[in-house]
């Protein structure tokens, strides 16, 4: 039984540890989980992708209980068809679908989960980013996964609801460390339809496109405006610049009494930020790829070694993954 310690890190170690134990069939232990964070142990959230991957791989499990500390996980084979969730807050959906999502690299037959919870909350990849940046990223290496929303939710209410659809999939070596030149910055910017008479999305979006040296030369610029019904009122947006060989996306939520142009320029700041700089991939997309490159094989160029990105490196190494980490300054390079 693997024995992996969650005291450094947050709910990646978790989630990584999850996904890697039902695809290598092994049991693992996971001890001090959520160690690091102001309140350690399992949250709703976690408990959602545990029953998920849990009932997908037919496994027994111990410790899965709100506010748990250590969990054993013992996975039997997958067990493909269509699954149904529900975070019964505002936690992540999108966090859940991240435990799932790498077994499209191990199944025979399609796989299709619903979770019900939040779509687009704090510390967590909105769903325009998992729709048009992560997945688009990953289906160019041929993983086949795709993501439909239902409904929309937000913090502090969720009710949110998506359904991930896997097809088996045999990825190609993910190589991610040349940006090519911007050809195009898309924004997308959804709002609740208790805000449309507001205009608060095309306002969000308005203040979103980020403003390059020589910018007239990006040949599109594009804005995807979205009116949803959601049980609780909120907004997002999300920047993703097209490079001719990748992606990268910027996220920003609305809060109460915080303008909605502010939001935008909040997303529009981070993507300058790293448009100057020497990243292949958004901070966020690189933390994620650590565990499809270490499955995969190849290489991927990230501005800099985040503590995520340094925590999922171990847990692969943890599951005898040979990660390599080269930095070199102005940026580092993954590669397995």
């Amino acid at each position: 039984m693997r024995e992996i310690d969650g005291s450094d890190g947050g709910g990646q170690i978790l989630r990584s540890s999850l996904t890697l134990a039902a695809l290598t069939g092994e049991a693992v232990r996971i001890e001090h989980i959520r160690g690091s964070r102001p309140s350690p142990g399992l949250k709703p959230q976690h408990l959602t992708a545990v029953r998920a991957v849990s009932a997908v791989c037919d496994a027994t499990v111990q410790g899965a209980d709100e506010g748990s500390e250590e969990l054993v996980f013992e996975p039997s084979s997958l067990r493909p068809g269509a699954y149904r969730f529900d975070v019964g807050t505002a936690g992540s959906v999108t966090l859940v679908f991240e435990t799932l999502l790498p077994l499209a690299t191990a199944l025979g037959e399609p796989l299709s989960v619903t979770v019900t919870g939040g779509t687009d909350v704090k510390w967590a990849p909105t769903m325009a980013h998992y729709q048009h940046v992560k997945l688009p990223l990953l289906r160019r290496f041929g993983l086949f996964a795709t993501v439909e929303e239902e409904i929309a939710g937000f913090y502090p209410r969720g009710g949110g609801e998506a359904t991930l659809r896997l097809a088996p999939s045999d990825p190609s070596r993910i190589e991610l460390t040349e940006r090519g030149e911007l050809r195009g910055v898309r924004v997308y910017s959804t709002e609740s339809a208790d805000l449309a008479s507001a205009d608060v999305a095309a306002r969000q979006a308005t203040a979103a496109v980020p403003e390059f040296d020589g910018a007239a030369r990006v040949p599109t610029r594009e804005r995807v405006l979205r009116t949803v019904e959601s049980p609780a009122t909120g907004t997002a947006v999300c920047v993703r610049l097209d490079y001719a060989k990748t992606l990268a996306g910027f996220d920003a939520l609305g809060e109460p009494g915080v303008p909605a142009e502010e939001v935008g320029r909040e997303a529009a700041t981070a993507a300058r930020s790293f448009h100057e700089g020497a990243g292949a991939v958004d901070p966020h997309v690189a933390d994620q790829l650590v565990l499809p490159l270490a499955l995969c094989g190849g290489r991927v160029r990230v501005s800099h070694v985040t503590p995520h990105v340094a925590t999922n490196v171990g847990v692969m190494r943890a599951f005898g993954y040979d990660i390599d980490v080269d930095e070199r300054g102005t940026h580092a390079i993954l590669s397995a």
